[in-house]
């Protein structure tokens, strides 16, 4: 199994990078690519202005990179239909520290899917 992650993340983005709680307003994200269960690669990719597209113009900027899973600490209702139209699913990994730890549970399979429930009101 092959799966292409993007994490929300604090400067200067990479595993040991703490989390951004926000996917939105993060300024990078730390993107990780896992094969059989293993880190194979891992690369940043800066966060664009929400001027443009609004909440949906991350959305649209991960789907095109390739992006088919999201974990996050927090999102509006908006952005998590966005993402579900892009096919890209979206788990809850808000109570981690760090990209890295946030990573190991999604592989270990212990992050929840993201619910409507968890979305940020005001979005």
């Amino acid at each position: 199994m092959k799966a292409l992650l993007a994490i929300p993340s604090g400067m200067p983005g990479g595993l040991t990078a703490p989390m951004g709680m926000h996917f939105g307003h993060c300024d990078i994200y730390t993107i990780v690519e896992i094969e059989d269960g293993a880190i194979k690669n891992v690369s940043t990719l800066p966060n664009v202005p929400h001027q443009q597209g609004g909440c949906l113009a991350p959305v649209q900027h991960l789907a095109a990179h390739g992006v088919k899973s999201l974990l996050a600490g927090g999102m509006g209702m908006r952005p998590l239909m966005g993402f579900r139209q892009a096919g890209i699913d979206v788990y809850f990994a808000g109570s981690f520290m760090t990209v890295g730890d946030a990573v190991q549970a999604f592989i270990q399979g212990k992050l929840p899917p993201f619910s409507l429930e968890s979305t940020c009101g005001g979005h």
